[in-house]
C-alpha cells in the first residue's frame, strides 16, 4: 500500500511539472522593436494608461536643431506619429500625462511653450500665456495642469484650470523648482531649491506650502510620486564624505503619520523613472554591469533585488530612460548603442 501511494504522489508531482511549467517561472524582460530615429536622440517621458495605450516623447538631433518625436504603444507595437502641431518643426516633448479620456503633453515649439492635447477628434493645441527661458516640468491632472520655468525676472508657476492661465506664487525663500507633479487638482507636489537647501513644497488647492519634509541633510530630489491611494513617495540622493548614495522616503497619506526613510543597495542611481509596478514594488533602471543588456531593481520595502534586460549583440550602452506601469506589465523605453553606431531608441516589457 505504501509503494502504491508513493508511485501515485510521484506521478503527480511528475504530471504537476510537465502540464504547468510555467506556473512557477516568473515572466523575464522582452526586447520590444522601435522603429528607428536618426541618431543621436534621446528620451523624454514614458506614460501608459492600461495594457493597450502608452505613449513615449523623445527628441533627435537634427542640422538645423532639436525634432521632437513622439511614439504609440498600441498592446502589439510601437508606431510613430507625425500627426501633432509642430511635428515637422525644431523644437522637443516633454512629460506625457492623461487627462480624462485626454493624453496632455508638454512641447516646446521653437522656443514657445504649449500643451498639446489629443482627444478623439484629434490633436489640439493650449498655448502658454509667455514665452520662457528655461521650461523646467509639467504635469497635469483632470482641472489643472501646471508648467514650472524661469524668465528674465525669475522663477515661473503657470497654473491652468481648462479655461485659462495664472501666475502662482510660491512661499518666500524658494529660488527654483526642479519639478512638479500632481495627484489630483487640488493636491500638487513640488521640489524646489530655497535659500537653505531643497525642500518639498505641496499645493492644496488654495496656495503653495513648505510641506515641512524632513530630507536627509545634505541631499537633493529627484522625483516624488504621489499615489490615488494618498502615499507618496520621495526618491533622491544624499551626499556623505563625497560619496552620493540612493535614498527612499515614503507616507502613507495621513496626517499625523511620520514619513519613513530608507537607503536600498542602489549606489548613486538617479530616481527619476522610478514607478510603482504592477506588483506592489517600487521599479527604476539602474546602472547595469552587463554592456550588453539593461538593469532594473525592484525595491519592496526594505528588501531591494535585480533582473536584467534581454541580451542585446554588440551593444555597449543600453539604458532605459523611463518605466511605466501597463496593466500587469512593466514598460520600458530608452536608447541602445550599438557598437559603431550612435544612440538609437530601444523598448522592453516585463510580464504581458
Amino acid at each position: 500500500m505504501n509503494r502504491l501511494r508513493t508511485l501515485i504522489i510521484c506521478l503527480a508531482l511528475a504530471c504537476a511539472a510537465v502540464v504547468s511549467p510555467a506556473a512557477a517561472v516568473t515572466p523575464g524582460w522582452s526586447a520590444l522593436p522601435v522603429p528607428a530615429a536618426d541618431p543621436p536622440v534621446f528620451v523624454s517621458d514614458l506614460a501608459a494608461r492600461g495594457p493597450g495605450e502608452a505613449w513615449a516623447t523623445a527628441y533627435e538631433q537634427a542640422a538645423d536643431g532639436l525634432r521632437p518625436m513622439l511614439y504609440r504603444w498600441d498592446g502589439t507595437a510601437w508606431s510613430r506619429d507625425t500627426t501633432f502641431p509642430g511635428a515637422d518643426e525644431p523644437g522637443w516633448l516633454g512629460k506625457v500625462r492623461f487627462v480624462g479620456d485626454e493624453v496632455w503633453l508638454f512641447h516646446n515649439r521653437a522656443g514657445a511653450g504649449e500643451i498639446l492635447r489629443r482627444s478623439a477628434g484629434g490633436w489640439s493645441a493650449v498655448p502658454l500665456p509667455q514665452t520662457l527661458w528655461t521650461y523646467q516640468d509639467f504635469t497635469a491632472v483632470p482641472g489643472a495642469a501646471w508648467v514650472v520655468g524661469e524668465d528674465d525676472t525669475g522663477l515661473k508657476v503657470l497654473h491652468y484650470d481648462g479655461s485659462g492661465w495664472t501666475t502662482q506664487s510660491t512661499p518666500d525663500g524658494v529660488l527654483f523648482l526642479m519639478g512638479i507633479t500632481a495627484r489630483t487638482a487640488t493636491d500638487a507636489w513640488a521640489w524646489a531649491d530655497t535659500a537653505t537647501g531643497p525642500s518639498i513644497l505641496r499645493w492644496d488647492g488654495t496656495e503653495w506650502r513648505d510641506a515641512k519634509v524632513p530630507l536627509p541633510p545634505n541631499g537633493n530630489v529627484h522625483t516624488i510620486v504621489p499615489e490615488p491611494s494618498g502615499r507618496v513617495t520621495i526618491g533622491g540622493s544624499q551626499y556623505t564624505d563625497g560619496v552620493a548614495r540612493t535614498y527612499l522616503m515614503a507616507w502613507n497619506g495621513h496626517a499625523g503619520h511620520a514619513w519613513r526613510t530608507i537607503y536600498p543597495p542602489l549606489g548613486d542611481t538617479y530616481t527619476e523613472a522610478m514607478v510603482r509596478g504592477p506588483d506592489g514594488a517600487l521599479w527604476l533602471p539602474v546602472r547595469s554591469d552587463r554592456a550588453f543588456q539593461s538593469k532594473y531593481a525592484r525595491v519592496d520595502g526594505h528588501r531591494t533585488t535585480f533582473s536584467y534586460g534581454p541580451q542585446r549583440t554588440d551593444a555597449i550602452d543600453v539604458e532605459p530612460r523611463a518605466l511605466a506601469t501597463a496593466g500587469s506589465s512593466l514598460l520600458s523605453f530608452g536608447t541602445v548603442e550599438i557598437y559603431g553606431s550612435k544612440p538609437n531608441l530601444m523598448s522592453e516589457r516585463l510580464g504581458g
